[in-house]
């Protein structure tokens, strides 16, 4: 039985470490990308699932030992070679695995963890779901099967997980254009988090960008003044949620001056009357139709009237003004 060092444990020390260094760093530019209460509440997510992680990966570890020993096909031998294999096969699941918890609900229940700070810093990268690891381990099952040893599969996985937390910071802008074309970077993986509507469900990669080139998820990062001129090149967002706190892609379209088709879920309602969009109820699917057929039939004469409601909002809205004037101020900003 091969045994493989516990690197994430390992490399606890270091974790802190480069975030002191990136908080001193951010500091002596006067940039604020660490906020106190958010900081710590990563770094304990980030434990607990360390904590966790001692019974999750036994009993991940036990099934893919168990396909290992009863079904596998081949026997892969534990040497240089076939770890550089395993580095794409796994990354291949990561990505699989990583882009279904962005589009099932189930698996975002648990992922959303992970999204849920308001910084971006490397903290973020600790932020980790303690229930995620009793049942993501399925997109790897196919790795056993072909004949890679779980002590290899799971120890790759924590390479995988390493590689990820240096790439979570605004520090880093661009990496050279051969890093930027193969790897996932600090670039590429804002891009996954960001909160913009062309951002959305972009860039699943763990460790290479190229499976998101592939398979048509990949998105570059924009310069902060395309991204509203990018937003308004489209006639519509149509984000029918079940649920948003507050609602950050449809105040970026709005701040671009694109109407907005959301669910009645959300803080933004009284859309229609605005004359904005509309905010509908999930249960009356052909009413999303129809203002999507709308939308679809509608001149450059009207568009142009539509979105000067859109300004008049923008400029006097109860929203913006009472509820969260400093969001007003941000966006304009």
């Amino acid at each position: 039985m091969p045994n493989f060092p516990p690197i994430i444990v390992y490399a606890i020390p270091f974790f802190l470490l480069a975030m002191l260094l990136e908080f001193f760093v951010a500091s002596a530019k006067n940039i604020k990308v660490y906020s106190t209460k958010d900081a710590f509440s990563s770094i304990a997510m980030g434990l607990g699932n360390v904590f966790i992680g001692f019974v999750s990966k036994l009993f991940v570890f036990a099934a893919l030992y168990y396909v290992y020993e009863n079904f596998r096909i081949f026997t892969v031998p534990i040497t240089w070679w076939s770890f550089i294999i395993l580095i794409f096969l796994d990354d291949f699941s990561y990505y699989w695995f990583h882009r279904t918890s962005h589009e099932n609900r189930f698996f975002w229940a648990s992922h959303v963890v992970h999204h849920s700070s308001k910084h971006y810093n490397l903290s973020t990268a600790l932020r980790q779901t303690w229930t995620g690891g009793f049942y993501s381990f399925i997109f790897w099952l196919w790795l056993p099967l072909i004949g890679f040893h779980p002590g290899m599969i799971i120890f790759q996985m924590s390479i995988s997980l390493l590689y990820q937390f240096w790439i979570h910071t605004e520090l880093i802008q661009k990496m050279p254009k051969w890093v930027e074309f193969f790897f996932n970077t600090p670039s590429h993986h804002r891009v996954h988090h960001g909160s913009n509507p062309i951002y959305l469900d972009r860039n699943h990669a763990g460790i290479l960008i190229i499976w998101d080139k592939l398979f048509g998820t990949f998105q570059p990062e924009l310069e902060s003044e395309k991204v509203n001129a990018t937003l308004s090149d489209y006639d519509l967002l149509f984000f029918p949620t079940e649920g948003e706190n507050f609602g950050h892609v449809s105040f970026e379209s709005i701040i671009a001056g694109t109407p907005i088709l959301i669910s009645n879920r959300t803080p933004l309602l009284g859309l229609s009357e605005s004359n904005i969009g509309w905010d509908l109820d999930l249960s009356d699917p052909d009413r999303f139709a129809q203002k999507i057929e709308y939308i679809y039939r509608m001149n450059e004469q009207d568009m142009t009237v539509m979105q000067g409601y859109i300004k008049s909002y923008i400029e006097s809205s109860v929203f913006f003004n009472s509820k969260f004037p400093n969001y007003k101020e941000m966006y304009f900003d």
